[in-house]
């Protein structure tokens, strides 16, 4: 390894957090927001294009005054971008619209599913009985038993036990 190496080494943070969630600061701006919950590939290039940061730089070189800007803008992008384009729109006990990351979006998920399931609604209902949820389909698939169709062996067994009994 060259001096420059270890140089870059340790100009390099491996762990950079926004919220509540870290983030691997090896890999590229673009990369490593995507992989916190509610932010995709194309959030992500809109984040680091209105932040002016090279999508493809990676994450944990950056200054801290660049990455500041980042987080602000993870932080603001409802602000920023129109209403279609976030994850958290006409929100049911707001009524606000608004981009959930992180635990965040979690928590909101799991605040809907109970809220279907105490209204008692189809999807809630679905839910309660551990089925699939989303009009999938569950004849031949989300089997939570170990059989499939028919199975002769224990049709024989039982037949066989009441021949047994009826002797």
């Amino acid at each position: 390894m060259s001096e420059e190496d270890t140089q870059q080494d340790d100009d390099l943070r491996y762990f950079v957090r926004i919220g509540r969630t870290d983030l691997d600061g090896t890999k590229s701006v673009e990369r490593s927001l995507s992989e916190m919950n509610g932010i995709g590939r194309r959030t992500a290039r809109i984040i680091a294009e209105k932040a002016g940061v090279d999508r493809t730089a990676t994450f944990g070189r950056l200054d801290d005054e660049v990455i500041d800007e980042v987080v602000d803008m993870v932080e603001s992008y409802a602000e920023e971008t129109p209403d279609w384009l976030n994850n958290r729109q006409r929100d049911f006990y707001s009524g606000e619209t608004s981009h959930e990351t992180g635990n965040d979006l979690q928590l909101a998920r799991q605040h809907d599913v109970n809220r279907m399931k105490m209204i008692d609604s189809y999807k809630g209902v679905r839910h309660k009985r551990g089925q699939k949820v989303r009009g999938q389909r569950t004849k031949s698939t989300g089997r939570t038993e170990g059989t499939i169709g028919v199975n002769v062996e224990e049709i024989r067994e039982e037949a066989a036990e009441e021949a047994a009994e009826d002797e």
